[in-house]
């Protein structure tokens, strides 16, 4: 079983932006799906984006270019780098993994992180 970690959160204007890092325990994270969700008070669990173990990648609709979803397989890390962040970008981010194929559905992960806030001011 592994472990998810997330770090990168924090406070940023809007128009800023901040990298958002997931670090596995397992070596052998290059073979697991790996997408970041995001969830706001009152508001529902989102896809934000997410990569195959072949690299190619899935954005949610809103994120419009803004964001980029990479992975490093020497290093057991998937990034989330976010640019050009609006205050509705406020919310708390979770990394999740799945062995299985890359779906934008937060029920197809079976591995998640702890999460990570991040908030942006307008």
């Amino acid at each position: 079983q592994i472990q998810l970690i997330e770090s990168g959160g924090g406070l940023v204007q809007a128009g800023g932006s901040l990298s958002l890092a997931c670090a596995a325990s397992d070596y052998a994270f290059s073979s697991y799906v790996v997408a970041w969700f995001r969830q706001a008070p009152g508001r529902e669990r989102d896809f934000v984006a997410g990569i195959r173990q072949s690299g190619n990648a899935d954005y949610g609709d809103f994120v419009e270019g803004r964001f980029t979803i990479s992975r490093d397989s020497a290093k057991n890390t998937v990034t989330l780098q976010m640019r050009s962040l609006k205050p509705e970008d406020t919310a708390v981010y979770w990394c999740a993994a799945d062995r299985g194929i890359l779906s934008s559905s937060p029920h197809a992960y079976y591995y998640w992180g702890r999460g990570t806030q991040v908030t942006v001011s307008s």
